[in-house]
């Protein structure tokens, strides 16, 4: 039988804990909730300059203080730093095998300027393709859509989930996530369907997406299906493309 002072004990230190634990856990989540409104609002400028809707010089500016922010409020909101040797291949069942090109040589930066929204030039990017001869975004080996995994941990700055067929959007439905400990910011675009919203936090081999056929081209039958991979390094404050072929190919692989 369970003494009554033992159970006042109990109740004192259930007390003390939520007296304790309470204010630590509110701060908490009120960081969590200031990285979700500018993540938002970071996912608002990238569609005004997807769309070409803003001016260059304000878009810069704009963008600069954003990640600034985001970066800053990640960290305050408890999101993990994962260093690159932590990253993870982002196609569930695939390796760097199915990259396109030889050796990576379908990265082709170009004049790419990611200020140029929807009418940027170049591939500065890696197009990862499945086995899906009916071009039907499902795997023809495991008769299921292929899982789109996050490379690096980061938080979701940016998405679409509206794509349809006749948008002149290249990306289809695409996501960004930015990552404050690489200062990387990653695009995965074509998705068939989205697993995360923006602001989420997410660690290196989560699901975030399906791989699909979504976009301008990506959804023409002389296009394979394929995972469009960007990565943009921020360290800097503003998005210069960087080659991550190097990464891919030494990255932890997900069966």
């Amino acid at each position: 039988m369970i003494r009554l002072p033992f159970l006042r004990h109990l109740f004192a230190i259930f007390i003390a804990l939520i007296v304790f634990a309470g204010p630590a856990s509110q701060a908490h989540a009120a960081d969590s909730e200031k990285l979700r409104a500018l993540a938002r609002e970071f996912n608002a400028l990238n569609t005004l300059i997807r769309d070409n809707q803003v001016e260059r010089s304000e878009a810069k500016e704009r963008f600069k203080e954003l990640i600034q922010a985001l970066s800053r409020e990640y960290r305050a909101a408890g999101g993990v730093e994962y260093p690159e040797p932590t990253w993870c291949f982002p196609l569930k069942g695939y390796g760097y095998r199915a990259i396109g090109g030889v050796r990576g040589n379908g990265y082709q930066q170009g004049g790419y300027d990611y200020f140029a929204g929807n009418r940027h030039t170049g591939h500065p990017s890696h197009d990862i393709f499945i086995h899906d001869k009916r071009q039907k975004g499902i795997d023809d080996r495991t008769g299921t859509p292929v899982q789109v995994l996050s490379m690096t941990g980061g938080v979701v700055v940016a998405g679409e989930k509206e794509w349809q067929p006749g948008s002149r959007l290249r990306g289809g439905k695409y996501l960004w996530i930015l990552d404050p400990a690489t200062g990387s910011l990653v695009y995965y675009a074509h998705n068939r369907a989205l697993r995360v919203e923006v602001g989420d936090l997410v660690r290196p081999g989560d699901v975030i997406a399906e791989v699909g056929r979504t976009g301008l081209n990506a959804y023409r039958k002389r296009s394979p299906t394929h995972l469009h991979l960007t990565v943009l390094s921020v360290a800097g404050g503003l998005p210069v493309p960087r080659n991550p072929y190097r990464a891919l190919s030494t990255s932890r692989l997900t069966d």
